[in-house]
């Protein structure tokens, strides 16, 4: 009787899968005649999914933590944890007035200007976004980086990656970074990932009209290297091994890569490092990063996810629409579904990517986004992370894509709609996978019942 019981305990994960399976199955059936329909089988089999209960063995149960949740989430500091994972969310820093940007866009123009434009498109269409918390920030007022550092590490954000702007020896967008540098009470790790296009008026469907232009060469990315080397030196800096780690957006595109790669290892030599971690952004046409002779590659949903569009049932309320609405579930579950390569791949998720704000007509939207949703993507890639034994403790790195993109739709900071739930919804996977917190000796005596009074 006891080897029955334990056959059929056995097997009972099995069951679970299988249930799910057939629910999300029958749900898809059911997307091409009642979209309404759809929306409700896949929220129904999201709570047969067996990964939202089965990551937890061996941590404290569900209950003992706040969860992912849905609607408006008021702000309220979780119990602090030591992340042994990285989460590490990209940070766009326009969001201060500057003299390009006054002659390009007109007088006063930043991030906001456009995220405020945004109009709905169809009944359910989460536009505009409007943040709550840190509001309709300045760059220039240092107590906002002070703040969001603060807010991002209670949530288990491990670091900010800033979009660097540096043009053939012009940089841009610059002076909030410097005065980041200048602050330590901005306190969390960090690294540059730079943005190393071409800026066109790609925003205003205009991308031959080039507003200022990248000159690659081995020089200028040498001189590039030497004016971010005081950033590699700030002791915040995230680094693997002692190599500062440099993210960069379109490695394709720079002309002897394989040989500017040697040159920055060498110069990183000179200035007393041991070389630098270089990731490869799959923002463009890169898969694996060895021909280019970099060390990792970084997703970057929603590039190169494009699961079949969902326009077509969509009662679009705009005339001029020439855009395109894609499931966010379907785009998860593609992005997950992909095989493990035989490079070194950083995993990556996102959040509800919209650029409405800066294409109205021609947006591409990610619909059916939902909190629970997002952190059921974060919790694979964590788990992939935790349970890579070989892996470097500093190479446990997960991106999200991110922490302001506000007129894409896709940011960490708290909104109108979901308040919290988007770093709650991080928190929470975190606190759902084995090995991804680094626990206390308290914390783990708890848990074994060996704690004395």
């Amino acid at each position: 009787m006891q080897g029955s019981d334990n056959t059929d305990q056995a097997r009972q994960p099995l069951r679970d899968r299988l249930r799910f399976q057939a629910a999300v199955a029958l749900a898809r059936a059911c997307r091409p005649f009642s979209m309404r329909r759809y929306e409700k089988l896949m929220a129904s089999a999201a709570k047969r999914d067996p990964a939202r209960w089965h990551l937890r063995a061996g941590l404290q149960t569900r209950q003992d933590h706040p969860q992912a949740q849905e609607g408006f989430v008021p702000y309220g500091p979780p119990a602090p944890i030591d992340p042994a994972v990285r989460l590490l969310a990209y940070y766009l820093p326009q969001y201060h007035p500057f003299p390009e940007n006054d002659g390009w866009w007109g007088k006063g123009f930043t991030e906001w200007t456009n995220v405020g434009k945004a109009l709905p498109l169809f009944e359910g269409h989460h536009q505009p976004h409007c943040p709550i918390h840190f509001g309709y920030y300045d760059l220039r007022v240092p107590s906002v980086m002070e703040e969001q550092a603060r807010v991002a590490r209670e949530y288990g954000i491990g670091g900010f990656s800033f979009y660097f702007y540096w043009f053939a020896g012009k940089v841009l967008m610059h002076e909030p970074l410097e005065a980041m540098l200048s602050n330590p009470k901005v306190d969390i790790p960090f690294c540059l990932t730079w943005a190393n296009e071409n800026w066109t008026r790609r925003w205003d469907g205009r991308e031959d009209d080039v507003l200022i232009a990248q000159d690659h060469s081995p020089a200028d990315s040498l001189d590039f290297l030497n004016h971010v080397a005081r950033y590699f030196r700030d002791p915040r800096y995230i680094r693997i091994d002692n190599k500062p780690v440099l993210l960069v957006y379109r490695v394709e595109i720079i002309p002897d890569i394989r040989k500017t790669a040697d040159l920055w290892r060498a110069e990183m030599r000179k200035l007393g490092f041991d070389g630098i971690y270089l990731i490869a952004v799959q923002a463009g046409a890169v898969s694996d990063p060895r021909p280019y002779g970099f060390d990792a590659a970084a997703e970057f949903p929603p590039n190169g996810l494009r699961p079949p569009p969902i326009t077509q049932s969509m009662d679009i309320s705009d005339p001029d629409f020439t855009g395109k609405v894609l499931d966010y579930v379907e785009a998860r579950d593609v992005a997950l579904s992909r095989p493990e390569p035989d490079y070194r791949l950083i995993r990556g998720a996102m959040l509800s990517w919209d650029n409405t704000a800066r294409r109205q007509h021609n947006p591409t939207i990610f619909h059916n986004f939902s909190c629970t949703a997002f952190r059921d993507w974060l919790i694979p890639l964590i788990q992939r992370e935790a349970e890579a034994k070989d892996r470097n403790p500093e190479e446990r790195i997960v991106l999200i894509n991110a922490w302001n993109e506000w007129a894409e739709g896709s940011h960490l900071e708290p909104d109108q709609k979901h308040g919290f739930g988007y770093l709650l919804a991080v928190y929470d996977a975190l606190c759902a996978v084995p090995g991804a917190i680094v626990m206390s000796d308290r914390q783990q005596s708890s848990q074994t019942g060996d704690e004395t009074d």
